[in-house]
């Protein structure tokens, strides 16, 4: 390809604002480009949540988006993601104490399927029952949180420390914890999605209740 011919290319791309969700107040993510509005659609950005907030104490949370949305000039975007950066965790981890997670799939009010990983530090090495009781006590508060929440609602109380905290408060009556974080939330599926999930669901089930009566 001739240099004429790559920067007639580079000319015709424009240049689009990528813009957070307004859950995070729209704050701009950074630029990217596109021949045509379409090819941004589905492209992840990652940030932390301190360069969103300029709060560089905040810097060991990523947050992920997906740009499902692009008008005139700007790139809108959907929440997909939130994770605790390995140097961070690896920096809560202690000789001699626990470390307890778990893996939680939960179903929001609005019908948005989510896995949650809350995290769990002792001050020292807890028994088996002890980091059992732990665990099932995270796992109950998170899913009770899902339940009660809309996805914006669930995002808001993971990204802001509320979940964490309620959840070290309550664990720490089993044995005495260090800190609580949630090291990860992933967007799984969106209410369309366990919609067609369900039916699809539905559609098995009564196809096998078909077969069973030929064969009766």
């Amino acid at each position: 390809m001739s240099e004429r011919s790559v920067s007639r290319q580079q000319r015709q791309k424009r240049w689009y604002t990528v813009l957070a969700p307004e859950q995070f107040d729209r704050a701009e993510l950074g630029q990217s480009p596109a021949n045509e509005p379409d090819q941004l659609l589905g492209r992840t950005l990652e940030t932390t949540l301190g360069e969103l907030t300029n709060n560089a104490s905040e810097n060991n949370i990523k947050l992920t988006f997906k740009i499902n949305d692009v008008g005139s000039d700007a790139a809108y975007t959907e929440f997909v993601k939130h994770e605790l950066t390995r140097d961070y965790v690896r920096s809560l981890v202690r000789r001699g104490a626990s470390k307890i997670d778990a893996y939680v799939t939960v179903l929001t009010t609005d019908d948005y399927r989510v896995q949650v990983q809350p995290v769990a530090f002792t001050t020292k090495k807890a028994d088996h029952s002890q980091e059992h009781a732990i665990r099932k006590r995270m796992i109950e508060m998170v899913e009770e949180a899902g339940e009660e929440r809309t996805f914006e609602g669930l995002v808001d109380s993971v990204v802001e420390g509320r979940l964490s905290s309620a959840i070290y408060g309550e664990a720490k009556t089993i044995y005495p914890l260090r800190r609580v974080e949630i090291q990860k939330l992933t967007l799984e599926a969106r209410p369309e999605e366990v919609a067609e999930e369900e039916e699809t669901a539905v559609d098995v089930e009564e196809t096998d209740v078909a077969v069973d009566e030929n064969e009766a």
